[in-house]
């Protein structure tokens, strides 16, 4: 069954590429979500990952306690495809009418391929955009935060592990090294973690020099011998192969969409290796940039969002082991029973 709120398809009047905005609940308030920029074989593959990104978006902001529903746009861009400035303008501006037209039900941030920079052009057009630079009264870069609240989901899982959220001396493989996975990785060694890395940029080796980290090809981390994968790069990495080869007792990151299929995060629970969904881990960005712009909360009590991503896990692996679930399950069973809240009169 169909289960989103809206799916907006539009050829962009400039650009004539494939816009693409899902809005999947609005259940506990405006939708939000990322815009995404990316080379699909066919729109249509674009229309399927808006779809899941959106629904995503929404079990992500219900297991955070957020007033947010989830959505998601995506431009597809044909395989090849390189847009010169002029054209990525008019993308951006065919982005930003597709969203005005919505009056308010979904606002977009960044999401791979796109930025600030994006964000503050598609700001003068529609006040529904979150993540515009600092200078501009945005909360900027969001990396950091999605950095940091995955330091925080870390945290409460090596409490759970090894009985403290301390993680110096704690083994973990970090994969991929780009804004958010760098950031962690420094993150991680001020802690005073031993890691390893890899990307499948081989300049960013210099990244895992500067952090006297151990450089690993990527072929061959997710099987390195550590505490924690910490998959920080595009999804579909978890696989019925990957997991085979994990060695580690936990997979903890920011990549969206880690699994493969959905069945995966059951050959992750039998071999005895904890997996916190990637949406609830990678929560901390749009967590600080919603939290600012949209909810108009202070600093203090934004940041204090981004820290409860460790009481988040913590609680649910808690759940987990006290009925007998995967943590995956029992995000979803979070989430669903919030969405569920909304339904009655109050909701209504």
């Amino acid at each position: 069954m169909f289960e989103h709120e809206q799916v907006v398809i539009r050829s962009g009047r400039r650009s004539r590429l494939p816009v693409i905005v899902a809005v999947h609940s609005t259940a506990l308030g405006p939708a939000a979500g990322g815009l995404r920029l990316w080379h699909y074989p066919d729109w249509r593959d674009g229309v399927t990952d808006a779809l899941r990104l959106s629904a995503a978006m929404t079990a992500k902001f219900a297991v955070a306690g957020l007033p947010s529903g989830g959505g998601k746009t995506v431009v597809a861009l044909p395989e090849g495809t390189v847009l010169d400035p002029e054209r990525r303008r008019d993308v951006l501006q065919d982005v930003a009418d597709t969203i005005e037209s919505l009056g308010g039900t979904y606002s977009t941030g960044p999401d791979v391929g796109t930025g600030p920079e994006d964000m503050a052009l598609i700001g003068t057009i529609t006040s529904h955009v979150f993540c515009r630079p600092a200078h501009l009264g945005g909360s900027g870069d969001s990396s950091p935060h999605t950095a940091q609240g995955t330091l925080a989901a870390l945290r409460a899982v090596s409490r759970r592990l090894y009985g403290t959220a301390r993680l110096d001396g704690r083994r973990l493989a970090v994969v991929g090294l780009g804004r958010v996975g760098a950031g962690l990785a420094r993150l991680l060694a001020a802690e005073g973690a031993a890691l390893t890395v890899t990307d499948t940029d081989p300049d960013k080796r210099k990244i895992g020099d500067e952090l006297g980290a151990v450089w690993c090809s990527p072929d061959e981390i997710l099987a390195a011998d550590v505490d924690i994968v910490v998959p920080a790069a595009l999804g579909s990495c978890l696989t019925a192969h990957t997991v085979a080869q994990l060695r580690c007792r936990a997979v903890v990151g920011p990549a969206n969409n880690q699994l493969a299929t959905p069945d995966v995060a059951d050959l992750l629970h039998r071999r005895g290796i904890l997996w916190v969904p990637d949406y609830v881990a990678s929560a901390g960005g749009v967590v600080h940039a919603v939290s600012t712009e949209l909810h108009h909360l202070a600093p203090d009590e934004v940041r204090a969002r981004v820290d409860a991503i460790e009481h988040t896990v913590t609680g649910l692996l808690d759940t987990a082991e006290s009925r007998g679930r995967t943590p995956a399950q029992a995000a979803t069973e979070l989430a669903r029973r919030r969405l569920r809240a909304t339904a009655g009169p109050a909701g209504t």
